[in-house]
Parts: structure tokens; C-alpha cells; sequence
């Protein structure tokens, strides 16, 4: 099996490595796994390409490379480019630093990378590690998703669903808070919303008197209802969502042709 694996905390980050180790128990003893991942940091891009300018890539090693783009533009990299004679059969993207569930799917470049997998007709797994008081300053925030991971991705690959017509399903996994020891399975979820949490903005005046806004984010540790991602992780379980890139609220649609038509006058 050949693996191209991405994420959106950029090429040097710690959880590409976990991602490596994880790509590589996938894959096999005769397996392949290459990287092309962003040569900087990309987290909160969501599916965004370089559409108006070009990108720069660089090897860095054997079936390594990094590339001055998001995470979407080094699926496109990967799939066009680098492997292009070889093409991949699995893309994983991650393991994030934090969470991607509830409505950090939507601006998640990590998400946004596997989205773009799916798009391309390659099978294609997010994966997250959730970060909370439980874990975040543990010697090793990521054992959850390094110990759990491979069987996670193994699972979803031999039973879950796959393919279909339109768009493809991809799936965006998000391991727990909590130590491995307190890890309690894994729960098929929906996507969850954190409805007290919303991204904002924080003014800052710069040494040279220009005015500078930061992003921020609200605290994570809303739970989400039972059944959903971020509920689910705050309960100590993974969490494996399917999604699909078609943004279409298909009841809503069904509500209106019902009361509309197909026409609008």
C-alpha cells in the first residue's frame, strides 16, 4: 500500500512524526509512505488552495517534501506532482495538535486536506488529538492517537464505506483528551457544535503604532450532546465522523420543494 500523508501544523510538526509511525504500521513492511506537507504552519485554512499564485516544493529526503502552500495544495502536490506516476491508495492528514470536531471542522486545514483526497477520488482520513487538562502537558499528548491510531485507519479501511457516486466520503477521527490508559473506544459521531464557543478577535497595537487583530478561539471543553464528535472525546472515546464535502442541507430542500416547488417564482 502507498500512503500520502499531510497535515496542516506544517512539516516539523510533532504529530506528522505520530502520523509517520501510524502511516507506516498501515502500510506494511512492502508499503510506501510519502510526506508532502506544508513547509510552514497552515492550521485554519480549511480548504483553501493557492489558486492566484504559485507553489514552491522542496524535497527534503527520500518520499519527503515540503511545500510553501496549504494543506490541500499538497494533497494536489502529492497527487499531481510527487506521486504522480505512483499514485497514492490512502491519504491520511494529521494528527492535528487539538481537536477538529464540532465546528473546528470547518475552518480545519487538516479536514481540509482529506476533503481534498476525497474530491480527487483517493480514499482519505483526517485525524485530530484532542488537547485538555487531562493530557496537554503529559509527556506525551498524542499517546491516544500514537497507540490507538493504526487500528483506527485499519478498521475504517476494511469495513467502512467507501466510494459511491458524487462526492466521496472521507472520515475525520478525533482522538480523546486523556491518557491512553483512560482511552474507552472508539463511537461513530456527528459533527457536534460548541454552542457558547465562537471565534473572535483581539486587538493588539504594534510597537509601531499600527493596530493588529488576533484571531482567538473560545475554550473546548463543551460537551456537544451525546452522539457527537467533541461529546464523544470529552467522554474519553474517538470519535469517527463521515463526512462528505456537499454542503447541500438535504431536509431543508426536501421541506422547501414541499412547500415551493422546484421553481421559485
Amino acid at each position: 500500500m502507498r500512503i500520502l500523508i499531510t497535515n496542516d501544523d506544517g512539516i516539523n510538526a510533532p504529530g506528522l512524526e505520530v502520523l509517520t509511525e501510524i502511516a507506516h504500521q498501515v502500510a506494511g513492511p512492502q508499503g510506501e509512505v510519502w510526506t508532502v506537507a506544508p513547509a510552514f504552519e497552515q492550521s485554519g485554512v480549511g480548504h483553501c488552495i493557492s489558486y492566484t499564485h504559485p507553489t514552491m516544493i522542496a524535497q527534503m529526503g527520500e518520499r519527503r517534501f515540503a511545500a510553501e502552500g496549504s494543506p490541500a495544495d499538497c494533497v494536489l502536490a502529492g497527487l499531481h506532482d510527487v506521486m504522480t506516476d505512483t499514485p497514492p491508495d490512502l491519504i491520511l492528514s494529521g494528527v492535528n495538535r487539538g481537536n477538529n470536531a464540532a465546528e473546528n471542522t470547518l475552518y480545519s486545514g487538516t479536514i481540509g486536506a482529506a476533503m481534498e483526497g476525497a474530491l480527487q477520488g483517493v480514499p482519505a482520513i483526517a485525524l485530530s488529538q484532542f488537547y485538555g487538562p487531562d493530557n496537554a502537558q503529559t509527556e506525551d499528548p498524542f499517546e491516544v492517537a500514537r497507540i490507538h491510531g493504526a487500528k483506527t485507519v485499519k478498521t475504517l479501511l476494511d469495513k467502512g464505506t467507501w466510494g459511491g457516486e458524487g462526492y466521496q466520503m472521507f472520515y475525520n477521527v478525533n482522538f480523546p483528551p486523556v491518557p491512553a490508559a483512560a482511552h474507552k473506544g472508539v463511537m461513530l459521531t456527528h459533527q457536534g457544535l460548541r454552542r457558547t464557543v465562537k471565534f473572535g478577535v483581539e486587538p493588539h497595537i504594534a510597537p509601531n503604532g499600527r493596530r493588529f487583530l488576533w484571531i482567538k478561539g473560545g475554550a473546548q471543553g463543551e460537551h456537544t450532546g451525546e452522539g457527537s464528535d467533541a461529546g464523544a472525546n470529552i467522554d474519553g472515546y474517538t470519535s469517527v465522523t463521515p463526512m462528505r464535502a456537499d454542503l447541500t442541507d438535504h431536509a431543508a430542500l426536501a421541506d422547501l420543494r414541499a412547500a415551493l416547488g422546484d421553481v421559485i417564482a
